[in-house]
């Protein structure tokens, strides 16, 4: 029994590093020790010792992370649809009368069903799963290697919290910066109604809506309000993760939790809460300046929106918004979880 434990546990690290970048090798490996060590003799420390250097690759992490983001975003984008159609509704300018056709999220996602049918609510879900697997797998994935570079790879102890944000804020803009075409296709596939009868659709779909965007406005027009998206991305990105890593790690220090599903779901509502509070006015200026084209820039779509609708504008669906980002935040993250644990297979018992 000594001979084994020796031969498992103070092997080199390059040889046990072999083991990280297979599934199949870290199950058998369970099954191994299982064998070989019933439960209640199974040298915890030293597992977790070894888990510690089964550390996670990029490639692996992109995996686990956009399929967790595009679970979530298959799970909640109604309430996005409603939050980009309250969004984008103008408030009444002048003499102009006009009742407002979208009141509140449960009001938008009715009028939607009822308009345009209910899976007028899924719009832009292939546009909206090409932007998470792209954007999702990038931010999420380039998170703990920007972490890990920016306080070096000796450091020890708890990263500090302006360390965790600086990463999450250049993960963001990266990560949107590459998946920007299609957040673009996505707001404008969800940004259109239905239309009388002999009026042609302005897209046929999440290919046609990229043709047809190159061919008509430039290969360059995909990257329409990149920077109030990077802006916005990055600082929902640091919000998200940043508070998420807070949080989490705040709350494992509290007697009686531990790293278990509570305490993602309680970490996943505080990212959503403080992501929707601090990124809600760039988003109302990102997905204007993606729904409509009336705007010449960023400046100019923030200072007329402030002019003609007040700074509450900022804030509208706010409502949708939030329950988006909160839920989309608890779905994602207790989905990371679980698929990085099935992905490795856990080997330690808790």
């Amino acid at each position: 029994m000594v001979a084994i434990e020796g031969i498992f546990f103070n092997y080199p690290v390059s040889y046990l590093s072999c083991f990280q970048s297979s599934f199949l090798v870290s199950l058998s490996l369970n099954q191994f020790l299982s064998f070989y060590w019933p439960r209640s003799q199974l040298p915890i420390s030293h597992i977790r010792s070894l888990m510690a250097d089964l550390r996670f690759s990029f490639a692996e992490t992109f995996l686990c992370s956009a399929f967790a983001a595009c679970f979530a975003e298959f799970c909640t984008i109604p309430l996005d649809t409603a939050k980009v159609r309250l969004q984008l509704q103008k408030k009444a300018v002048g003499d102009e009368v006009n009742f407002p056709k979208y009141s509140g999220l449960l009001g938008t996602l009715a009028t939607i069903a009822r308009e345009e049918r209910l899976s007028a609510l899924w719009k832009g879900i292939v546009a909206g799963l090409h932007r998470q697997c792209i954007y999702g797998g990038l931010r999420i994935g380039l998170y703990e290697p920007v972490k890990t570079l920016l306080v070096g790879a000796d450091y020890v102890g708890d990263i500090p919290l302006y360390q965790k944000i600086i990463a999450a804020l250049l993960t963001g803009a990266i990560a949107i910066t590459v998946a920007n075409p299609t957040d673009l296709v996505k707001v404008r596939l969800q940004a259109e109604r239905k239309l009388p009868a002999g009026i042609a659709r302005r897209y046929y779909g999440t290919l046609d809506a990229y043709r047809t965007i190159v061919r008509e406005e430039g290969l360059a027009a995909l990257w329409t309000g990149l920077g109030p998206n990077i802006a916005r991305n990055a600082i929902v990105n640091a919000a998200e993760l940043a508070s998420y890593d807070q949080v989490k790690q705040t709350i494992l220090k509290i007697p009686g939790f531990s790293d278990n599903i509570l305490t993602h779901l309680l970490a996943g509502l505080g990212a959503g809460f403080f992501a929707v509070c601090i990124g809600s006015p760039i988003d109302v200026v990102k997905s204007r300046m993606m729904g409509d084209t009336a705007y010449k820039n960023t400046l100019d779509c923030f200072s007329r929106t402030l002019k003609n609708e007040g700074f509450l504008a900022f804030y509208k669906g706010f409502v949708p918004n939030f329950s988006r980002l909160a839920s989309w935040n608890v779905v994602m993250f207790l989905t990371l979880e679980q698929a990085k644990k099935a992905f490795r297979g856990e080997i330690y018992y808790d």
